[in-house]
């Protein structure tokens, strides 16, 4: 294994959930009119209470009580039916020759359904780290520091991989390097986005390459 950590995001980046996630909306909502684009526009990578918030506001109207169990309930059934990983992420993982794992700002039994679903589960093992253990969600860097420190790494020696901008600003944020997965409709405008997987490791080899150098000239001084 190299050293290089990388932290991967789940929803949008390993495993295709964000149209299904905001489906789920649409369905126990009826009043609720937008189309699953509008809201992946509006909600990616947002914490769950702060989308619930947005929508009684926007809609002025009062959630039940149960509704975040009814939601997480109908989000499960979901995958379990149609969750697919992105395209090129089990091919990508299976030659990645980095220690990889998971910080996702959804609850862990979600992150675990989500693997086993897509057959992901035995890249990552235990290597999962939620927000909702750690109490930070993105933007806040803490997840992603909590990530690293339970790794082994050093900041420096961790590179993020998220689709969303709040996780490239808590990647940001944390001092860690970040690349960003965008989809094939979205425009790569950035050196640090980028929307086949399939080419994930290249750029990951550059990096630590690049890394190396960089090591080796500050030991040189």
């Amino acid at each position: 294994m190299k050293h290089l950590c990388v932290i991967f995001d789940l929803d949008g980046t390993l495993v295709d959930s964000e149209r299904l996630c905001n489906q789920a909306f649409i369905d126990l909502l009826p009043f609720i009119h937008e189309s699953v684009e509008s809201l992946i526009l509006r909600y990616r990578g947002r914490k769950l209470a702060l989308i619930l918030a947005d929508i009684e506001k926007r809609y002025g109207e009062k959630l039940p009580i149960d509704f975040e169990a009814t939601y997480r309930h109908r989000v499960d059934e979901l995958f379990e039916f149609y969750l697919q990983p992105i395209p090129g992420v089990p091919e990508m993982l299976k030659t990645l020759e980095y220690p990889v794992c998971i910080a996702s700002s959804a609850p862990i039994a979600k992150i675990r359904k989500a693997l086993s679903v897509t057959g992901l589960s035995h890249y990552f093992g235990n290597r999962l780290f939620s927000s909702y253990e750690v109490g930070s969600w993105k933007p806040h860097p803490g997840l992603f520091l909590y990530a690293a420190s339970k790794m082994g790494f050093s900041l420096e020696s961790c590179v993020v991989i998220e689709d969303s901008d709040v996780g490239i600003q808590a990647a940001h944020s944390a001092g860690i390097y970040a690349l960003k997965y965008c989809h094939e409709e979205e425009v790569e405008a950035e050196n640090n986005v980028f929307s086949d997987m399939k080419y994930l490791a290249k750029r990951l080899d550059k990096i630590y390459l690049m890394k190396c150098d960089r090591s080796s000239i500050f030991n040189n001084i």
